[in-house]
C-alpha cells in the first residue's frame, strides 16, 4: 500500500537545504459542491470531485524557521502547543514527510484569522499554508499541482486552498492520487459576496473525518451522494460560465442540504446544526420568498455562508447581525 511518505519522497532531493525562514499565506475556501467521503483514507482521496470559492484575506499565515531549542515547536495563534496536542501532532507528522530521517528541528508558527475547527475550513487553509511554506523553506520549487496533492494529504480541502478564486478539486482515478488535485477555474465574478453567519466558533464535537466515516458506514442515503455531487458539479460549471447567480446559489444550497441529509441519516444521527443555524436558514428562505436572491451553504459545522450579490449587502447586514462579508473578487 502506498504511503504519504512514498509519494512525497519522489519529489525530494537526497538532502534538504534550507534558509533562515519562510512564510506563506493560504486562503480558506467554501465548497459549493462538497467533498464528503473518501475512496482512500490514508491519502485523502475523495469519492467525488468538488468545487469551491476562496475567502480572499481569510485563512492561515504560516512561518517556518529552524528551532534553537533542539526540538520541534508548534505555535497556533501565538500560543505554544504541547507536541502531544492533536493539532501539533498533525503538523509535526506532516513536516516529517519532508524531513524523513534528516534531523532538523523546526518552529512552525501558524496564525488563523478564521476560527479553528468550527466548520469554517481552517484546516484547509492551514495545511495549504504549511505546504507552501515548506516548499519555500526547502527551496523545492514544486509545481502548484504537486503542492495541491501534498496539501490534500494533510487535509482534503487544502488541495483547493493552494489557489484563490474558484477551484475544482478533481477526484482522480490513480491509486497514488497524483491526478487528485485542485485546478483553478478562470472565472472572475466581482459582485459575488459571501457572508459568514457565525452561529458558533467553538470546536466541533465531531470532527469532519469522523463524521465522514460514520456517514459512509451507517447512512443508506449516502449511496446517492456521488451521483448527486457529480450532477451538481456540472450545474455549477454551467452557472459559472454564464454567471447565472441564482443557478449558482440554488445548486450550492441544494448540495449542502443533501450532504447534511446523509449525515442526519447516519446512526447515531450526525447533526452539526444548532437552533440558531435553523433560524438562519429559515430567514434565508423567507428573504427569498420576499424576492431577495440570497442562498446559503454549510460545511460540517453549525455556521452558514450566505451567497448574494453586492447590491443586497446592506440589506443582509441589517438582517443578520454581525455578518462578516467577504468579496473574493473585489478590485482594490
Amino acid at each position: 500500500m502506498l504511503t504519504k511518505a512514498d509519494i512525497v519522497g519522489r519529489y525530494l532531493p537526497n538532502h534538504l537545504v534550507f534558509g533562515e525562514q519562510a512564510e506563506a499565506f493560504a486562503p480558506s475556501n467554501i465548497a459549493l459542491c462538497k467533498y464528503w467521503g473518501k475512496r482512500d483514507k490514508v491519502l485523502n482521496l475523495p469519492v467525488n470531485s468538488s468545487l469551491s470559492v476562496s475567502l480572499a484575506h481569510l485563512g492561515s499565515h504560516t512561518q517556518i524557521r529552524p528551532s534553537s531549542s533542539g526540538k520541534d515547536e508548534v505555535f497556533l495563534n501565538g500560543k505554544s502547543l504541547p507536541l502531544e496536542q492533536a493539532f501539533a501532532k498533525k503538523v509535526v507528522s506532516f513536516v516529517d514527510l519532508f524531513r524523513r530521517d534528516q534531523v532538523l528541528p523546526l518552529v512552525v508558527d501558524t496564525r488563523n484569522n478564521i476560527p479553528t475547527a468550527a466548520g469554517l475550513a481552517s484546516s484547509a487553509s492551514g495545511f495549504a499554508a504549511l505546504t507552501l511554506a515548506l516548499n519555500r523553506f526547502f527551496s523545492l520549487d514544486l509545481e502548484d499541482t504537486v503542492l495541491s496533492v501534498f496539501a490534500r494529504m494533510g487535509s482534503g480541502s487544502a488541495s483547493r486552498s493552494i489557489y484563490s478564486g474558484f477551484v475544482e478539486w478533481q477526484m482522480g482515478q490513480q491509486a497514488d492520487g497524483m491526478d487528485s488535485h485542485g485546478i483553478p477555474i478562470p472565472v472572475f465574478w466581482p459582485d459575488l459576496c459571501i457572508g459568514l453567519v457565525k452561529v458558533s466558533t467553538g470546536q466541533k464535537a465531531v470532527d469532519s473525518r469522523s463524521g465522514m466515516q460514520r456517514t459512509i458506514d451507517t447512512a443508506h442515503l449516502y449511496g446517492s451522494w456521488p451521483a448527486q455531487a457529480a450532477g451538481d458539479l456540472e450545474k455549477l460549471h454551467a452557472a459559472l460560465q454564464s454567471q447565472d447567480f441564482e443557478a449558482l446559489g440554488a445548486t450550492a444550497e441544494h448540495n449542502a442540504m443533501s450532504m447534511h441529509a446523509t449525515m442526519i441519516a447516519s446512526w447515531p444521527p450526525l447533526v452539526y446544526w444548532k437552533p440558531e443555524s435553523l433560524m438562519a436558514m429559515q430567514k434565508v428562505w423567507q428573504l427569498r420568498e420576499a424576492g431577495i436572491p440570497v442562498y446559503f451553504t454549510m460545511d460540517a459545522g453549525p455556521n452558514l455562508k450566505l451567497l448574494f450579490q453586492q447590491k443586497h449587502q446592506a440589506l443582509l447586514e441589517a438582517e443578520f447581525s454581525g455578518l462578516e462579508v467577504v468579496t473574493p473578487f473585489a478590485v482594490d
